[in-house]
C-alpha cells in the first residue's frame, strides 16, 4: 500500500499536468481567434490590400494548429513519464520554434499596423 503523501504528490502532479495541457489549449484558442480576427475580419474592414492581414492570419492559424498538436504530444509524454516515475522535459526545439514563430508574428503584426 502506498503512503498517502506519495499518492497525493502523484495526484497533484497529474492535476498540474492537466492544467498545463489546458493552458496549451487556451493559447491555441487565442491564436485561432487572432487568425480569424486578423486574417478574416480585418481584410473586410480595410480599403487597402488585405493580403498582409490574410498572411498574418494564416501564420496565427498555423501556430494554433502547432499548439494543439504540441499540447497532445506533451500531455502524452508527461503521462508516460509519470506512469514510469520519471520526468519528461519539454524539448528545447519546441520552445525555440514556438518562440520564433510568436516573435515573427508579433513583428509582422507590428509592421502591418505601422505601415497601414
Amino acid at each position: 500500500m502506498s503512503e498517502p503523501q506519495v499518492e497525493d504528490a502523484t495526484r497533484r502532479t497529474r492535476l498540474a499536468a492537466e492544467r498545463t495541457w489546458l493552458a496549451w489549449w487556451r493559447s491555441g484558442i487565442a491564436a485561432a481567434t487572432a487568425a480569424l480576427a486578423v486574417g478574416g475580419l480585418v481584410p473586410e474592414l480595410v480599403d487597402d490590400a488585405g493580403w498582409p492581414y490574410v498572411a498574418l492570419g494564416t501564420g496565427y492559424a498555423v501556430v494554433a494548429v502547432i499548439l494543439f498538436v504540441a499540447a497532445t504530444l506533451r500531455k502524452r509524454a508527461v503521462d508516460r513519464a509519470l506512469d514510469a516515475g520519471l520526468y519528461a522535459p519539454m524539448p528545447l526545439t519546441w520552445a525555440v520554434v514556438l518562440s520564433v514563430a510568436g516573435g515573427c508574428l508579433a513583428v509582422g503584426t507590428l509592421l502591418v499596423i505601422a505601415l497601414a
